[in-house]
């Protein structure tokens, strides 16, 4: 058996291989909760040398975490990272950090609409994070002027003037983000990948998720539910485009948990609100550079096509998922309303100048 230490327990990576998770997809065992922070504490403090963690993460890979797993994982990624807790209770927005690269990011102009109707939202990126090392949050804000090199306090004190707030992740993970490199060596995505969706710099109550299969988003409910570090008590999941934090045109899955609750799921329609589109309308040529000219021009009242029609539905979810409003139709007539009024323009004003 591998000696213990005082840093970690009693399972280094390649004895978890050996006696647990490298056997195939097909005949290998899931982890406890133990082995499963143990394994992430040694990855975090880079300890395994490169064969075996690459090793120990396709066969993560292979067998699928469980959520008691993904729990570990989160609960130790949270014993490193710096929050910053708002006065306000933001919808958390955990889009998938390695970016979009075909269709426009439009939950910048979505957050602001849904902070203009009283629903605060706060996101959080990294900078060209593997695999796909695309555009994400920081890269459309940096286009539109917006510092995003900010500390969690700052970030606070962003989402509590504005009713939008950016976490930066080198500044409230920097465990996390010192993987990158190693993660760009693996060529394929990681339970990271997962994990640094649901980190919640901001202490949010809520959180809302994009998935691809409803039983990816169940998972991703129950890892929130079984994870002793977080303070998520309602989670709203979507089927977004390009796995992001917008909604796809179409009939599209939405998954709901409060706390103490069963999983709920319906379909939305979305032509029903408007987005009566093909994914393909929503394509740009240069994600960052064309979603921040979208934004400006969507929040002042100066486009009234398929791009307005996706940022008031994508805030009409936001607004719901704050549990603002009992339905998106609802929360769509909100938007809407708010758009007219120019206040999500003075909010973006005001994001440029803070």
């Amino acid at each position: 058996m591998a000696q213990t230490t005082k840093t970690y327990g009693e399972w280094p990576l390649k004895r978890l291989m050996t006696e647990v998770v490298g056997s195939g997809h097909k005949s290998a065992d899931d982890m406890t909760r133990e082995q499963a922070a143990d394994a992430f504490r040694r990855i975090l403090g880079g300890e395994p040398d490169p064969t075996t963690l690459g090793a120990f993460w396709l066969a993560n890979r292979w067998k699928r975490n469980t959520p008691e797993e993904l729990a570990a994982y989160v609960d130790v990624m949270a014993e490193g990272i710096e929050t910053g807790i708002p006065e306000c209770d933001p919808v958390d927005c955990g889009a998938n950090y390695d970016g979009k690269g075909r269709s426009a990011l439009l939950g910048v102009a979505a957050g602001l609409v849904a902070a203009a109707a009283g629903t605060p939202v706060v996101v959080h990126s990294g900078d060209r994070v593997p695999t796909q090392k695309q555009d994400a949050y920081k890269h459309v804000l940096d286009e539109l002027g917006v510092r995003t090199d900010l500390s969690p306090k700052t970030s606070a004190a962003m989402t509590d003037e504005i009713g939008f707030g950016f976490y930066y992740q080198p500044n409230f993970a920097p465990e996390i983000t010192a993987l990158s490199e190693r993660r760009d060596q693996m060529g394929v995505r990681t339970f990271v990948n997962t994990i640094e969706t649901l980190a919640n710099p901001a202490g949010a109550s809520v959180h809302l998720g994009s998935f691809y299969h409803l039983p990816y988003a169940k998972r991703i409910i129950d890892t929130l539910d079984a994870a002793e570090t977080a303070s998520i008590d309602r989670v709203v999941m979507f089927q977004g485009l390009e796995g992001y934090d917008d909604v796809r045109p179409g009939s599209t899955k939405v998954a709901v948990w409060n706390e103490g609750g069963s999983i709920d799921d319906f379909d939305i329609e979305t032509p029903t609100y408007g987005m009566d589109f093909e994914s393909e309308d929503l394509g740009v040529e240069n994600v960052a550079s064309d979603s921040a000219a979208i934004t400006k021009e969507v929040l002042a009242g100066e486009r009234e096509d398929q791009f307005a029609d996706a940022v008031a539905v994508n805030a009409a979810l936001r607004i719901f998922a704050g549990g603002d409003v009992d339905d998106i139709e609802e929360g769509l007539e909100i938007a809407k309303t708010m758009i007219d009024a120019g206040e999500p323009a003075e909010r973006l004003e005001a994001l440029q100048a803070f």
